[in-house]
């Protein structure tokens, strides 16, 4: 089975339509499975002290009119999947409040994704795996019984999902990344597991399908330099290109683990005129 591939584009558009689209074509040109956005309510994500707390942005100087300014609604979301069908890719968006998450529905997704941020959401969820669709899970700033709980609540509901390891450093440092706690998950959960990776190299995200990551989820740019958050920890477009190359060479690459000599192999040995072990005992 190959590996799912999630081009994050999270809020990396800045509110811009066009820019979101652009990121869409770039990721279906670049050969990733899906792309992935973020919905948010923001009276209901952020308390009103948050909102009002200074921030300065081309859009204002507060916080609450930054993140008014870059959420997307009803309209951009109909052009992003009116978009995204045209070009034949999937799409699904991190639902960070129950409201953005009936909101999505409408749009019949085929995966939700939940955040990091939001594991400890129980309501959350709850609602998610309600509505059985395959779900990617990311476990950043997460302790083991806070997955335990978060496994809990979709194995209840029979929602099939895929925990994702994740580092939540923007970027991560490749020191921090234990990439090795794939196999962790694995074992403790009996379960596919991905990778979402924030670091700044394209190696540890094809470790982690060497270490049998199941998807991997990358956040994209058409700039490092933009304004935004996520940008300077996401891949540019030629990263995302020599990215997707890579992931699906290393997939042919891995093989099925069963040792035979291949027929390149049997024309060497031909060639150098290495005899076989039979014959070899024979003498």
């Amino acid at each position: 089975m190959n590996v799912f591939t999630i081009a994050e584009i999270g809020i990396n558009h800045n509110g811009s339509l066009e820019i979101a689209k652009k990121l869409i074509d770039l990721a279906n040109f670049s050969g990733f499975d899906g792309v992935k956005f973020q919905k948010r309510t923001n009276e209901l994500v952020y308390t009103p002290e948050k909102l009002a707390a200074p921030r300065k942005s081309p859009w204002g100087a507060t916080y609450g009119q930054y993140r008014a300014a870059i959420e997307f609604g009803q309209e951009e979301f109909e052009e992003i999947d009116r978009h995204c069908r045209s070009q034949g890719i999937s799409w699904s968006a991190s639902a960070w409040d129950p409201v953005s998450l009936t909101f999505l529905e409408q749009f019949d997704l085929g995966w939700h994704k939940l955040a990091s941020a939001l594991i400890g959401n129980t309501e959350l969820l709850r609602r998610t795996a309600d509505y059985g669709r395959p779900t990617y899970i990311s476990t950043g700033m997460c302790r083991l019984e806070d997955i335990d709980r978060a496994v809990a609540i979709f194995e209840r509901a029979g929602c099939r999902y895929t925990l994702m390891h994740c580092n939540s450093a923007y970027p991560a440092a490749a020191k921090d990344l234990n990439l090795r706690t794939i196999g962790t998950l694995r074992e403790r959960y009996d379960c596919p597991v991905g990778y979402s990776g924030h670091e700044n190299s394209l190696a540890p995200t094809l470790a982690a399908v060497a270490l049998g990551a199941t998807a991997i989820e990358r956040h994209i740019t058409l700039d490092k330099t933009m304004y935004g958050s996520d940008q300077a920890a996401s891949v540019n477009p030629v990263g995302c290109i020599k990215l997707i190359e890579y992931v699906r060479e290393l997939e042919v690459a891995l093989g099925d683990g069963v040792k035979r000599i291949t027929p390149e192999e049997e024309q060497t040995r031909e060639r150098l005129g290495v005899r076989t072990a039979c014959a070899l005992s024979a003498t």
